[in-house]
Parts: C-alpha cells; sequence; structure tokens
C-alpha cells in the first residue's frame, strides 16, 4: 500500500483517490446495477448530476488548478478567469484578454502524469548515462553495459538467475511496493561509473497466485513476497568502472551482518553525490526506527555516516524518505526531518557530515520547498501553521534559519505561484466554504490586486450547501479532530438522513479533510449525509499523533473516526442507527474493522480489498508500524479482522479482485472462513481477473440504500 500524501502514482495514493471518488461521484461508472434504477434517491441523484455537470471545472470557477504562468521578465501574469484565460499586466495593474500561448508555465497545482512507468512494484529495465555515453540493460537478471543505443552490449554479471533466486539491476518487489523504489541502475554524473542493485531472495517465501481466471486455461504468477516475521531479500549495492572494467562491492552494512538490527538492511534512494564522488543512498534497520544518509567511496566501497535520525517512540518515515534538496556549491543541502516533533528543513554540509543550521523551526509540519534564492540567501517555503494544519502558508525564511517570515493570511489555505524575480506571487486563497479568491501579493506578502473571484451563482442556483467542518474530541481526551459533512442540495433540517463515512485511515494519508473549498459529494444526492473524517493518522498534524498508532494499527484509528460520528449523535437529523461506512485498501480495511469493533456506531459497511489481518500484508509495510508478529502478537491479533468474526451484526459488503498481487485474495478467504464459522451473514462481489481495485461505486449504493432506507435495519444493542 502506498502513501498518498505526495506520491499519487503509490497504491496507496490510488486507493485514497478511489475513496475520494466514491464519495464525489466521479467514479461512476457509465450503467447503473440493474437495481439501483428502482431505488429511492435515484432520480434525485440523476437530476442533480445533470445540474452539476454546468458548474464547470468542478465549480471553482477555473481559477488556480495549474493555470497560473508568469511571464518570463516577471512583468505580467496569466490565469483563469470565469472560463477564460487573462492577464495582468504588474506596472498597469490592467487585466487584459490572454491569447497566446507563449507563457512560461512557472507553477500550478496540477501534478504530472505517469506516462512511461514501470509496472506497480517495478524498476525501469535500463537507464542512460547523463552523458549520453553509455546505456545500462536488465536482462534475464543481469546487468548488461552497451552504447548509447542499446548496441554492443557486454554482460557485466553472470549469477542472477532463477535458479539462484539472485539478480541485478531491478528490485525485489517490496522494494518498489513499498520505498517507491523505481531504479535499480545509477550513472555516474560523467557516465563512467554505473550503480546497481543485488538482491539474493533464496530465502523469500514465494506467494502464488493463480491469475486469467476467465481463461479457458489459467495462469500463475509467482513473487517473492516477505510477509510479516519472516527473512527478506538480502540488498547490496556494486558500483562498476567502465574503463578499468572493475567491479566493486559497496559495503553497505559496514561490515556488519544482514540481520534486523543492523542498519543498511534496508537500502534505498541511491544516487551519486552532485559532483559525482561519492555514491549516496539511505539506510534503515528491519524496525524502520533509526535511519542513516550514508556516502560511499567508488573505488574502495567504504561508506560514511552523513546523517543519523532515530525516533524510539515509533517509525522513521520512508516512503516517501526524507527529501534532499542540493544548494549551487553542490555540497550543502536542505535535509527534511521530524526530529523536532514536526517535519522542518535543516541545511547540512555534506564533506563535513555537518549540522550548519536548522533553517525553519516551526511548531508545525512544513509541506515543501517553493524556492531557493540563493543570491538574497532566503527560501520560500509552505507550512501547515495556519488556524489549523489544514491551512497552508508561505513563508520566507533566511538559509540561516533567521528572520522566517509568513506572506500570508492564517485565515485561509493558499497555493502560491512565485513570480521568476520573486518579487511578487500570486495566491489562491481558499478554505472549506470560502471559495478561491486569486490574488497578487507583493514580496512581503501585500495585497497588490485582487485578479478574480470565483462565481457561485450558479453553484448556488442549483442549490448545492457548502460542506461544513466540525471538530470533535477524541474518547480517550488525547485529540481534537476534524470532520466535513456534505449535505444534499433538498437537505431538510427537520428530517433524519441516513450517513455515509468515506474513509481511508492509513497512518500518514489524509481521510479527505481539506481546507479546499469543495462540491459537496455527489453521493449525498441519493438522500445521505456523507462524511469525511480524520483520524491521528492524518498527515500534517505531527509525531505525537502518528506515535499513538504505534504497534497497534487497527485500534486508535478505527476508534478516532468512530468518535467522529458519534459526536454528531446530538444532531436532530442524524439517524445514528442508519450509518455506513466503504473504503478500499486501508479504507476497506476501516470499514471491516469498524462495522467489527464498533458495531453501536455502523449498521452497514462496505470493505474493498482490505487486508484483513496484518500478518497476511508485506514486511516492509507492516513492520514499519507494527513491527514483527513474534514480538507484538497482542498488536497483530487487535488489529486482526479475524479477532471480531463474532461480534458482527450489521450489514457488511466484501469485495476482492481475484488478480490482487497486493493485498492478496488469502485476505478475504480468511474473513470469509471466519465469518461462516460465527455463523453470520454477508455479501460478496468478486472482480475476475481484476487487481487491487474497488467495487462498483453504483452496487455500493444499491447494498447502502437497501440496508440503510429500504431495510434501514441500525445497531442491535
Amino acid at each position: 500500500m502506498k502513501k498518498a500524501t505526495t506520491r499519487v502514482a503509490a497504491a496507496r495514493a490510488a486507493a485514497a483517490l478511489l475513496t475520494f471518488a466514491f464519495a464525489t461521484g466521479l467514479a461512476a461508472v457509465a450503467h447503473a446495477q440493474d437495481r439501483l434504477k428502482t431505488m429511492p434517491g435515484y432520480e434525485e441523484y440523476q437530476r442533480m448530476a445533470a445540474l452539476r455537470s454546468t458548474l464547470g471545472m468542478g465549480g471553482r470557477g477555473g481559477i488556480g488548478g495549474g493555470s497560473i504562468s508568469w511571464s518570463a521578465d516577471s512583468k505580467s501574469v496569466d490565469f483563469d478567469n470565469a472560463g477564460k484565460r487573462a492577464r495582468f499586466d504588474v506596472a498597469s495593474q490592467k487585466v487584459v484578454d490572454a491569447t497566446d500561448a507563449g507563457m512560461q508555465q512557472t507553477g500550478g497545482r496540477g501534478r504530472g502524469g505517469f506516462g512511461n512507468q514501470p509496472a506497480r512494484g517495478r524498476q525501469f529495465e535500463f537507464a542512460v548515462a547523463p552523458a549520453g555515453n553509455h546505456r545500462a540493460i536488465y536482462r534475464d537478471r543481469n546487468v548488461w553495459v552497451a552504447d548509447s543505443t542499446g548496441a554492443n552490449a557486454v554482460q557485466i554479471t553472470k549469477d542472477g538467475s532463477v535458479a539462484t533466486r539472485i539478480k541485478y539491476g531491478t528490485a525485489s518487489w517490496v522494494y518498489g511496493e513499498e520505498l517507491s523504489q523505481r531504479t535499480a541502475m545509477w550513472w555516474s554524473p560523467d557516465g563512467k561509473k554505473l550503480a546497481y542493485y543485488r538482491f539474493d531472495e533464496s530465502k523469500v517465501p514465494d506467494f502464488y497466485l493463480a491469475t486469467n481466471l476467465t481463461a479457458i486455461q489459467d495462469t500463475l504468477d509467482v513473487e517473492a513476497y516477505p510477509k510479516p516475521g519472516v527473512p527478506n531479500p538480502v540488498v547490496d549495492l556494486f558500483i562498476y568502472d567502465v574503463d578499468s572494467k572493475k567491479t566493486t562491492r559497496v559495503d553497505v552494512r559496514d561490515g556488519k551482518p544482514f540481520e534486523n538490527a543492523t542498519i543498511g538492511y534496508y537500502v534505498f534512494r541511491v544516487d551519486w553525490s552532485p559532483v559525482g564522488s561519492e555514491l549516496t543512498f539511505l539506510r534503515t534497520n528491519r524496525r524502520q526506527n533509526t535511519m542513516e544518509m550514508a556516502a560511499c567511496n567508488p573505488e574502495s566501497g567504504a561508506c560514511r555516516i552523513v546523517i543519523h535520525e532515530e525516533n524510539p517512540t515509533g517509525w522513521i518515515d520512508d516512503d516517501p524518505a526524507p527529501s534532499v534538496t542540493w544548494l549551487k556549491d553542490r555540497n550543502r543541502f536542505l535535509w527534511e526531518s521530524d526530529r523536532s516533533g514536526f517535519k522542518n528543513y535543516y541545511l547540512y554540509d555534506f564533506k563535513a557530515a555537518k549540522l550548519i543550521a536548522p533553517v525553519t523551526q516551526l511548531p508545525a509540519e512544513v509541506v515543501s520547498i517553493v524556492r531557493i534564492d540563493e543570491p538574497a540567501g532566503v527560501m520560500y517555503y509552505t507550512g501547515r501553521d495556519g488556524d489549523n494544519y489544514m491551512k497552508v502558508q508561505l513563508h520566507r525564511v533566511g538559509l540561516d534559519g533567521r528572520n522566517d517570515m509568513r506572506l500570508t493570511d492564517p485565515a485561509f489555505t493558499h497555493t502560491v505561484t512565485l513570480s521568476p524575480d520573486a518579487k511578487y506571487f500570486v495566491d489562491v486563497a481558499e478554505t472549506h466554504d470560502q471559495a478561491p479568491v486569486t490574488r497578487l501579493a507583493d514580496a512581503a506578502g501585500k495585497v497588490v490586486a485582487e485578479l478574480a473571484k470565483t462565481d457561485l451563482t450558479k453553484f448556488n442556483e442549483i442549490g448545492l450547501k457548502k460542506v461544513e467542518m466540525y471538530t470533535y474530541k477524541t474518547s480517550d481526551g488525547q485529540a481534537t479532530l476534524h470532520g466535513i459533512i456534505h449535505y444534499p442540495s433538498n437537505f431538510d433540517p427537520s428530517k433524519k438522513y441516513p450517513v455515509l463515512v468515506s474513509v481511508y485511515g492509513g497512518p500518514a494519508v489524509a481521510n479527505s479533510t481539506t481546507e479546499r473549498f469543495q462540491v459537496p459529494s455527489a453521493t449525498a444526492e441519493y438522500g445521505f449525509i456523507v462524511l469525511n473524517v480524520e483520524a491521528r493518522t492524518n498527515p500534517g498534524m505531527g509525531r505525537k499523533y502518528l506515535d499513538a498508532v504505534y504497534l497497534k494499527l487497527g485500534q486508535t484509528e478505527q476508534d478516532d473516526m468512530a468518535d467522529a460520528v458519534k459526536a454528531l449523535w446530538n444532531r436532530p437529523y442524524i439517524d445514528k442507527n442508519r450509518v455506513g461506512v466503504y473504503g478500499t485498501s486501508y479504507g476497506g480495511y476501516t470499514s471491516v474493522m469498524e462495522i467489527l469493533r464498533h458495531p453501536e456506531v455502523f449498521a452497514a459497511a462496505s470493505s474493498s480489498s482490505p487486508p484483513t489481518d496484518w500478518r497476511n500484508y508485506d514486511t516492509i509495510y507492516t513492520e514499519r508500524y507494527m513491527w514483527i508478529p513474534q514480538e507484538n502478537k497482542e498488536g497483530y491479533d487487535k488489529g486482526s479482522a479475524l479477532s471480531y468474526v463474532g461480534d458482527l451484526r450489521g450489514r457488511l459488503m466484501l469485495y476482492f479482485g481475484t488478480a490482487d498481487n497486493n493485498v492478496h485474495p488469502s485476505n478475504m478467504m480468511q474473513l470469509i472462513q471466519g465469518l461462516q464459522r460465527a455463523g453470520k451473514s454477508f455479501d460478496v462481489q468478486v472482480g475476475p481477473d481484476q487487481g487491487h481495485s474497488g467495487l462498483n461505486p453504483q452496487r455500493m449504493m444499491e447494498f447502502f440504500i437497501e440496508n440503510l432506507v429500504l431495510n434501514g435495519a441500525g445497531p442491535k444493542a
């Protein structure tokens, strides 16, 4: 499973996005399930769908959304306004139509696509040297070096084979899945040296997955898939010198054996230093609570420690791994760390392996570096220090850590685009219930001009209700969290409504609680109130809250989300006996755990592709949060849905794909078996030959309407 915070390509992020798509109605298929069209709420949903389609740009008026572009000379900026392209001239402060496409694109909200990426859990099969003089090729578990076109290839490793279970120039599946390792061969800047992975999977158990089950003859997918507590693949790095044809083994563990406590048990984020004099990488112990940045001599293979980080009360995030941003002298770099309790940036000297200065010192999480202006000696960055942690602010700070200045209004969350000369920035300011306003501000944060404002005329005309944010205290009294309420357009506070809760819940992945302005969930138009709720696992709240779930996934975060629903029980229009919950991947796990652990709260659940027992998932992800089952049996038992099958009281829909090579179908088979042995009634939908995926949203709505509207069976005491 993968995080959604910054790497959308990752699978956990994909699952979170799928959950969000369900909530907004964006994932609806072209044809309804056959019963849905006859059910209550369908006609209203369809009527509002037609009206919603007239909003355009999600009802945001085309503001922001990757549409800000400055001219190269910083004299003008283009932006979207009411569906048209406009240009603001900074000197005259006048707005004119912009028709040319020659502007320099300098920022915005969108992220690029993921074209030409390797398959999930895999790595690129070739690497071209930066100098363009050589190409490294992965072929048949070995590495070959060729000229730039791939011709005249010479094999430089010999013992990679299926029989030996050794492979070079690629990575073990779990590295691609859980450490986002998409590369496995790395050229030095001058193209004279090639670093590459070696993995020994000889002690890793294989997992066998039957595929192509809809064909006349099925096939078998076999993967070295380490599950919690079993042997992991042994990782090593080698460096090949093209001129001398010498191969050097890198001492990634400083001479220590491949054991759980050894730093270098996992080795990832491999790269060359900017000048190419050393090979750098991150390494951790198996528990992933100690991390080092190492730099290694390509001639001797000896390594030195540049940075050492520890977290005795939890884990250190290695996916996404701490960011490294090099300065122009190719020696100093900015390092991201949450050693203070919140993620901040620290300036280091690479050669000296020494901290120069903490650059940011927020009592809140930093988000990203916007720009480093070395001649001015300053850095622009964003941080979560608004009125709440979801309100992102722009800061300017000296590279020496002095004179940190917040440049934006903490009452809003901001998306900013700096001008090339850094004298101005375009600021899109908004909150969950205040539509975006696009403004031009100077370097001190003073607003110079308002460029555009979202037109909500159509939004209001069709009767949409703005979402509501509320806060709630967790039952243990340790945290105050947030929820978002989506109302149907025909909401009547004198009536009682069934509730649907869209969830994910995994560590450091958002549950769609946001201060970005949003159109209310289309799913609400079926006649439901839809909730997005937080847990202490939400990103941006700091180390203290994340550590609260350490060694006990499936407990604290599940209780937090149940508390979010309980906090609304006193509202007269909330029918507390008709609450459903749904999600995919970790969201599927949350859904099934909620109905089993909190039957007093949830009457129905739709669970897609859930890891039902953490013993079934992979080592790197699971052990990061739960350690190994041999030393945390209680945590694994309490985090297993199988421990609670006898407590099922409401209605449960289960879905899995038969070709899911991430969360294996055995998760679902074990849960189904447990429920059957407990004499429980439930529904199952299967995705033949589907991978890690979710239930058809319209089939899901049939399930919820049938059980929360037509039958209306609530939790039983």
